[in-house]
C-alpha cells in the first residue's frame, strides 16, 4: 500500500475542499476520508464537529487515509471554513415540493462534475450533519445543490455513502478526460476497447485452424469455431487480451494435433501466426 501511494494525486484545474458541518460518527468521519483519498481528494474541513479526527474509530475506519485526517483543519462557522473558496456547492437529499421547489435548485453529481471540469477556482463541496443535512441558513450561503438520483422512498443517504457518491463523478470525468496524460491516472484500466483488425484476422485463423484439429465432422469442426470466436468477441477484448488467447489457442491446437498422432503438430510448430494473405 505504501508503494501505491508513491503515486502523485490526480491534477485538475480546480481544487476541491470537502466541507463537513456537525459530523457527528467517528466511523462517518473516518470512511469519508477513506472515500476521498480513493478518489485522489485530501483536503477535508469540518465546521463544528461533534468528534474528533483523533477517535480511534475514525482512525480504524480511514485505514490508509489516516493523512486525511491528519491534514483536516476544524472551524466554528461555514463562512470561516469557505472563505477562501470561489465556489460553494451545498448537498441535500431533502426534495421538497410545492413553494419551497423554487428555493432548491438541484444539480445531479455527474452535472456538478461536468461543470467544474473548466473550473479552476476553489471548490467547497458541503454536507451537513447525519440526520439532519444541512440547515437552511447553511444553504442559503451556497452558490448551487446537489442531490443524489436516490429512490424517493428513501432519499436520505449515509454521509459517507453521500461523499462517495459525489466524489466518484468528479474523479469519474478525470478519468474520461485524462487518463493516461495525467501522472496520476496511469492507463492501466483502457478506455476504449477496439481491436486492430490484422489482430482479429490472425485470432480468426487461430480459431480456424484450432476447430480443424478437433475430432468430429465438418459441421462439428465448423459449429464450434463460429461459437468461439462470437463468445470473444461479444466480451468486447482488448488487444492484449486476444494476444493472450491466440497463444493459448496456438498450444491447443499444437497439442490436438499431437494426441491425433497429426504430423502437422511437428512439421508446422509456431510461436505465431501469420496472416493467411502474407503466407
Amino acid at each position: 500500500m505504501g508503494d501505491r501511494q508513491r503515486i502523485p494525486l490526480p491534477h485538475r484545474p480546480y481544487s476541491l475542499h470537502i466541507v463537513l458541518v456537525g459530523a457527528t460518527h467517528p466511523g462517518n468521519l473516518g470512511a469519508v476520508c477513506r472515500t476521498m483519498l480513493n478518489y485522489g481528494f485530501t483536503s477535508l474541513r469540518l465546521v463544528n464537529p461533534m468528534c474528533t479526527p483523533d477517535d480511534i474509530e475514525a482512525r480504524n475506519r480511514a485505514k490508509h487515509a489516516g493523512r486525511v485526517l491528519d491534514a483536516c483543519t476544524v472551524y466554528e462557522t461555514l463562512e470561516e471554513a469557505t472563505s477562501d473558496c470561489s465556489l460553494l456547492v451545498g448537498t441535500s437529499g431533502k426534495r421538497e415540493i410545492g413553494v419551497k421547489t423554487s428555493f432548491r435548485h438541484f444539480s445531479y453529481p455527474w452535472e456538478m462534475a461536468e461543470r467544474l471540469e473548466s473550473f479552476n477556482g476553489a471548490v467547497a463541496l458541503i454536507f451537513g450533519e447525519e440526520g439532519k443535512g444541512l440547515s437552511t441558513e447553511s444553504l442559503e450561503l451556497c452558490d448551487f445543490l446537489v442531490t443524489l438520483p436516490t429512490w424517493e422512498g428513501y432519499p436520505i443517504a449515509n454521509l459517507s455513502h453521500a461523499v462517495n457518491a459525489c466524489v466518484y463523478e468528479l474523479h469519474r470525468q478525470r478519468v474520461l478526460t485524462t487518463q493516461g496524460s495525467n501522472p496520476g491516472i496511469p492507463s492501466i484500466v483502457p478506455l476504449e476497447r477496439s481491436l486492430n483488425p490484422t489482430l482479429r484476422k490472425v485470432m480468426e485463423q487461430g480459431i480456424g485452424e484450432f476447430g480443424s484439429a478437433l475430432p468430429g465432422n465438418d459441421e462439428r469442426r465448423n459449429s464450434f469455431s463460429q461459437s468461439l470466436r462470437r463468445s470473444i468477441m461479444r466480451s468486447m477484448p482488448t488487444e492484449d487480451e486476444v494476444t493472450r488467447l491466440i497463444g493459448g489457442i496456438l498450444d491447443a491446437t499444437t497439442a490436438l494435433q499431437y494426441v491425433e498422432g497429426n504430423e502437422g503438430w511437428r512439421r508446422e510448430r509456431r510461436r505465431k501466426i501469420t496472416p493467411a494473405e502474407e503466407e
